[in-house]
């Protein structure tokens, strides 16, 4: 936590933010009991002080963890692949506790550790029904340099709604989808002939999803140390205009490279 303390005293934030450990070398008892620390001070926050609260969770998989080896030293029985066997109530305590109400809310990012990159785990198959929206990262897509690493196709939310985000939103979100579907079907076909060879209608979908995701790259102000290259805010309206021009074939002969850390087009 040094380095997170740092850029925190660096970016002046610390009159901002609370910071509560549970370091993988303390006790899982201890580890077991911060996110509830945590969470209990934002919902001080949220009832008397009437803030609006953001709650960072880094890792949730350290909690489910810290569960476990307490279920094993209590000699618990153990239940699928060695979790304990309260593990879906165990999260459901901690998860229905950052919620909102007539003083303020509580919003939680939790970033969710996937063992063997294997979803169908069951410590995430039980957070996954907690979370509103879920970015799901690549390790394809980072190591063809697409950043942020998204995994557009896996990756949801409960709130892509006409009602919610707008008609245009909403339609120009499932269209990039469906274009991202087709390019997934295809990839057989481009491995074996190459985009050149497909059919004429085939070919125009590949493109455009390609230069589709090289557009939905961007420069993060959080990279800037590491990447050598400025962050750059991208506005919402900014990036449906960007999708709609490429699924309508306005950059159809534009490379590649042109669209690729952009952030805007």
């Amino acid at each position: 936590g040094n380095e997170l303390y740092s850029n925190l005293r660096r970016l002046k934030m610390l009159d901002k933010v609370a910071l509560y450990f549970g370091q993988m070398d303390k006790m899982p008892g201890a580890r077991s009991r911060v996110g509830f620390s945590a969470v209990t001070a934002a919902r001080y926050l949220r009832d008397y002080l009437k803030k609006d609260v953001v709650v960072f969770i880094d890792n949730i998989f350290r909690y489910v963890l810290a569960g476990m080896e307490l279920a094993t030293g209590l000699n618990k029985v153990p239940s699928e692949l060695g979790y304990q066997p309260t593990l879906e109530k165990e999260l459901s305590d901690l998860e229905e506790m950052m919620n909102s109400n007539e003083n303020g809310s509580i919003t939680s990012f939790q970033a969710v550790y996937v063992p063997a990159d294997d979803f169908t785990d069951p410590s995430v198959v039980a957070v996954m029904p907690h979370l509103d929206s879920v970015v799901i990262l690549s390790r394809q897509e980072a190591a063809k340099g697409n950043y942020p690493a998204l995994d557009i196709l896996s990756s949801t939310s409960s709130i892509l709604t006409p009602e919610i985000v707008g008609e245009r939103h909403y339609s120009v979100a499932l269209k990039v989808k469906t274009y991202f579907q087709k390019y997934k079907e295809l990839q057989h076909m481009i491995a074996i002939l190459g985009v050149d060879e497909l059919p004429f209608e085939s070919r125009i979908i590949a493109r455009r999803t390609e230069r589709l995701r090289r557009f939905l790259t961007q420069p993060f102000f959080t990279a800037e140390d590491f990447a050598g290259q400025k962050g750059t805010y991208v506005p919402l309206e900014k990036t449906l205009d960007g999708c709609e021009k490429i699924l309508d074939g306005k950059f159809d002969d534009v490379g590649l490279e042109e669209l690729y850390m952009k952030g805007e087009i």
